[in-house]
This record gives C-alpha cells, sequence and structure tokens, in this order.
C-alpha cells in the first residue's frame, strides 16, 4: 500500500466509520512522507475531528511524522521496524514522541 492510497482513501473512509475510536486517541499528527508517491498530510483526532487532509497543520500537530515513502511502506507492513528506523534516523518524530506509539491504532482502523 502506497502513502497516496492510505492518506486520501482508507483514512478518511475509516475516520467516517470510526470517528469514536478515531477520537481516544485524541491528537493532530502531520505526516510527511517524502519521496514519489509521496506527500504532506493532517490527520485531526481530536474531539474537532476527525479529519484527514492534504497539507500542513499550521503549526497544529502534537506529533510530526517525517519518514521516506519506501520506508513508510516497510513500516505499513511491519510495524515493528519503526524502532529500528527511528534509531537509524529513517523515521523522524517531532513534538510528543508517545503519540507516535498510538499510530498503529489509526493504521488499524485504516486496514
Amino acid at each position: 500500500m502506497d502513502a497516496q492510497t492510505l492518506f486520501n482513501t482508507q483514512i478518511p473512509t475509516a475516520l467516517e466509520k470510526n470517528p469514536d475510536k478515531a477520537k481516544e486517541i485524541n491528537a493532530v499528527y502531520q505526516f510527511n512522507i517524502e519521496g514519489e508517491g509521496g506527500g504532506k498530510w493532517t490527520v485531526d483526532l481530536t474531539a474537532s475531528g476527525p479529519s484527514c487532509k492534504v497539507g500542513e497543520s499550521g503549526g497544529k500537530a502534537n506529533c510530526t511524522i517525517t519518514i521516506s515513502h519506501d520506508d513508510f511502506k516497510s513500516l505499513l507492513g511491519n510495524p515493528q521496524l519503526g524502532m529500528q528506523l527511528y534509531f537509524q534516523g529513517r523515521l523522524k518524530v517531532a513534538g510528543d514522541p508517545m503519540l507516535a506509539t498510538k499510530l498503529q491504532k489509526l493504521f488499524t482502523l485504516a486496514a
């Protein structure tokens, strides 16, 4: 699965079907997926959300994830790679790093 499909189709559909589960995460994420097939998305999982929109959060993100598209696809296929990619400097987390641990819940909704 690629980032475009995930953020433009699957996550918006999942948020529409499961708004209460999404709100449990209660955070705003900025995803910066670099390289061909990537892009920038803001995922708002707060009470005012939930939503997934193309573009930057305008400084509202509680957690910003920056990763290459190839590494992102690998991470989706094997979530256990997250820590390895982080310590190799290939997955960058700005803001609250504990929120990054809640992302598996979001991606599970979209599966």
